[in-house]
């Protein structure tokens, strides 16, 4: 999962894939009921809005009826945006909804999650608005059933590929999430609703020990270090480190890794537990003061007023494990960890630009 730079200007919302696939749940059941194209469907979300979604194809017989939508991400820069997503209803005798998974959704392996194993990759809140619509219709037309509804995402298994879904357990498809039904653009919510769960998973899975990363780069060096560790037990934080560790204090983990690059090191030494570049920014002269305490003279600290970058600090010192600065670095970053993961063992690895890690492990 990467970050993308926030564009300026006024942003759009848009509406998750739980929304589009209630829209399609909701009008493919009036078109089977009343066995009429439906071109347009309007549903309630969870916090009461009333909006409105265009059906992309609408087909129907005697027994069942299929409805697809466009998902409209707004200017979130979500992986399903442009998605086709659909559903099929039949009736069934049970009286009761049953969800079913459809090419493109993902299955269930992992305990730890809402949703049990075998399951459709479909949240609760997901599956609760498309019971509340279809409950709907059912009573606009008197009927006494139940319905079968099969959530599909044409191009799902792809489009899975560019998620986090398999580090949880979430196989073959993508999840059809969202708690509001909105997505606000480059909204933290989603990417701090992975690290949440990806923790959940890994301690359900009888995990103690956790490597946290920035990203991609970050953990692909750091799993050549900790080869034993399964999949699951390595989680980005993005820039959100603060939440994370809040997650961990909560959790039953007894050891924790934080690789960090070293331009967010730079921040999170000076007390930031969001990194990102629009929430913090490096101090020059919380770093020449560190570099002060190493015992280097003003003469040879001065040059950091200069950089214009913190992962150019290298360029001053080298980064070794033997380099005093990197070593209170280090230290500055496992003392505003610590105090908010008082009962696990942290380790501190710094990672820089050429891809060198320093730091015990």
């Amino acid at each position: 999962m990467s970050l993308q730079a926030i564009p300026s200007g006024p942003l759009r919302s848009g509406y998750t894939t739980g929304a589009c696939a209630t829209a399609c749940a909701k009008a493919a059941l009036s078109a089977l009921i009343s066995q009429t194209n439906v071109k347009d469907i309007e549903i309630t979300l969870p916090l009461g809005e009333r909006v409105m979604f265009k059906m992309n194809s609408c087909t129907f017989d005697l027994k069942q009826a299929t409805c697809t939508t466009i998902k409209d991400a707004g200017d979130d820069p979500d992986v399903t945006h442009g998605a086709t997503i659909g559903c099929t209803v039949s009736f069934n005798e049970s009286k009761d909804i049953i969800f079913k998974r459809g090419k493109g959704v993902g299955v269930v392996t992992l305990p730890g999650l809402a949703i049990g194993v075998g399951e459709p990759a479909i949240n609760p809140a997901p599956r609760k608005m498309m019971s509340a619509a279809i409950a709907f219709v059912l009573h606009q037309f008197y009927i006494d059933k139940g319905i079968d509804i099969e959530v599909f995402v044409e191009n799902g298994e792809e489009l899975a590929k560019k998620t986090l879904n398999s580090r949880i357990g979430i196989l073959n498809g993508i999840s059809i999430i969202g708690t509001t039904g909105i997505i606000k653009p480059f909204s933290a919510s989603a990417y701090i609703a992975s690290i949440t769960q990806g923790i959940d998973v890994a301690v359900c899975n009888g995990c103690s020990e956790l490597v946290i990363n920035s990203g991609g780069r970050s953990e692909n060096l750091l799993r050549k270090r900790f080869i034993d560790l399964p999949e699951y037990a390595f989680i980005q934080y993005g820039n959100w480190i603060g939440e994370t560790l809040a997650k961990i204090r909560s959790s039953a983990l007894k050891k924790v890794t934080i690789g960090i690059m070293l331009g967010k090191a730079a921040k999170l030494a000076q007390g930031a537990l969001d990194t990102h570049s629009g929430k913090s920014t490096w101090d020059k002269q919380f770093i020449y003061a560190l570099a002060k305490q190493c015992g280097y003279s003003d003469a040879q600290c001065e040059p950091i007023l200069d950089l214009n970058m913190a992962r150019r600090l290298t360029e001053i010192f080298d980064f070794t494990e033997q380099e005093p600065f990197y070593k209170k670095l280090m230290e500055r970053c496992y003392t505003v960890c610590a105090q908010h993961v008082p009962n696990v063992k942290l380790t501190v690895l710094l990672i820089d630009a050429n891809d060198k890690i320093i730091g015990a492990t």
